[in-house]
């Protein structure tokens, strides 16, 4: 089931919506974070910093939780509560509270000074001292978002603390699944609070795949074409990634063999692409300075995956309208063609399908799929090791076959790369863009 993904000001919107009021809001956060911390730790002494406003509101009702679980519960505050919501649940907790700056360190630490709201960095000693106290703990859970975060955009306004567990409500929020934030969550725990998010961002999961019906044969499972071009060893990954993802015929157009191809992957020496039976175009992986295949491959009514070097060769978004294309370029193809666009790197996607007319794979650590239409996939953390040669290469023969066997275009990138990435966990750390061919 995909997680659903709000921006701070749509979360508060969700939380004003809601069928309950914030109060009640807040006992549900804060009950759920003591039902985390208690399941994920077992338990030992606990210190809870809360900061001013509503994050420390939700660490006031965590520990008086916790507290009657037979937690052994300090808590230290930053300062007086702010809000009207904070200050209640300041006076409903019924332990002593310890200044910050004084606070001595405890084997589990839960950071609740600020969350979803924050705008600016930490002031450095409040930094540092959180750094002390995370770095004396054996764990730390953060409330929300680990303090220092900026939730719409994933950056680091101050050092932040690396948590072991996140425990957020609601719905998660951007940072949760961008870069350099996400790497600081630890495990990310999605509580349920009463609301309704509405929203068209979400949380990639694993995906309802085509089956292959009783009747099929190799041109109804879907035909991937590819053009190879100067470097043949990327179309030759493209296209046996895509033969493993399911299409039912894959065909190399070539002017040279290629080496170490399944047997069952076709070449062909002309182009063929006025075949009707082509399910999915596939240009880019190793094409090299040939802008003659890339004009041929958008002269082609057929859905298409553009990649790699092609995207280079585009020149303007705007060439790509009406083509039923999905584009994956990595953070250089995506400058080069898009241009510096301001906001985070989600507005970012979404921008660059808007004005292409086309889904954007936006890769990296973190990897988006934006559509034009304004929907928005988040992909769970990859493994690390998938930043090797040719892994785009496998990405793009994958999303190939999901289309080719009948998909719509976000569904079928949005499929591909969650398969590339748990591909990539099956692979393990030693290994290279080839190995995921063996995991799809």
């Amino acid at each position: 089931m995909t997680r659903p993904i709000l921006t701070a000001a749509r979360m508060r919107e969700a939380e004003l919506a809601a069928p309950v009021g914030l109060a009640e809001l807040m006992e549900q956060a804060g009950q759920s974070l003591a039902e985390a911390i208690f399941r994920h730790s077992a338990g030992p002494e606990t210190l809870i910093l809360c900061g001013p406003g509503n994050n420390g509101g939700d660490g006031y009702v965590a520990a008086r939780h916790l507290s009657a679980r037979g937690v052994k519960v300090r808590v230290a505050a930053l300062a007086e509560p702010t809000t009207d919501l904070a200050k209640v649940a300041r006076q409903r907790w019924d332990g002593p509270v310890e200044a910050f700056d004084g606070a001595a360190p405890a084997p589990l630490l839960v950071d609740c000074l600020f969350g979803t709201g924050l705008s600016r960095g930490l002031e450095p000693a409040v930094a540092e001292r959180l750094s002390v106290l995370a770095g004396s703990a054996r764990t730390v859970v953060a409330c929300d978002l680990p303090s220092g975060v900026e939730a719409d955009s994933g950056a680091l306004l101050s050092p932040v603390p690396t948590a072991d567990l996140t425990v957020t409500f609601g719905a998660l929020k951007p940072a949760h699944r961008l870069m350099p934030a996400m790497a600081r969550m630890g495990r990310l725990v999605l509580a349920h609070i009463a609301i309704e998010p509405d929203t068209r961002w979400f949380e990639l999961a694993e995906p309802d795949l085509p089956p292959v019906a009783e009747g099929a044969h190799k041109y109804s499972r879907g035909l991937v074409h590819a053009l190879a071009g100067s470097m043949p060893g990327a179309i030759a990954l493209s296209a046996t990634a895509a033969a493993r993802s399911g299409a039912g015929y894959v065909r190399i157009s070539t002017s040279a063999p290629i080496p170490g191809l399944p047997l069952s992957v076709v070449q062909v020496g002309d182009a063929q692409l006025g075949d009707p039976r082509i399910g999915c175009l596939l240009v880019g992986p190793g094409l090299g300075k040939l802008p003659q295949l890339l004009t041929l491959a958008l002269t082609s009514r057929a859905p298409k995956v553009i990649d790699a070097d092609a995207i280079g060769l585009v020149g303007e978004p705007d060439r790509l309208r009406g083509q039923d294309a999905i584009l994956t370029p990595h953070g250089g193809e995506f400058a080069q063609l898009f241009g510096d666009h301001p906001g985070s790197k989600a507005e970012q996607a979404l921008a660059a399908a808007a004005v292409s007319g086309s889904v954007v794979v936006y890769k990296g650590p973190d990897t988006l799929v934006a559509s034009p239409d304004g929907r928005l996939g988040f992909a769970p953390p990859a493994p690390a090791w998938l930043a090797t040669a040719g892994t785009g290469d496998v990405l793009a023969g994958i999303i190939a076959a999901l289309r080719a066997r009948g998909m719509p275009a976000f569904d079928a990138a949005c499929a591909g790369v969650w398969l590339h990435g748990r591909a990539a966990e099956r692979a393990g750390p030693a290994m290279i863009a080839d190995d995921l061919l063996e995991h799809l």
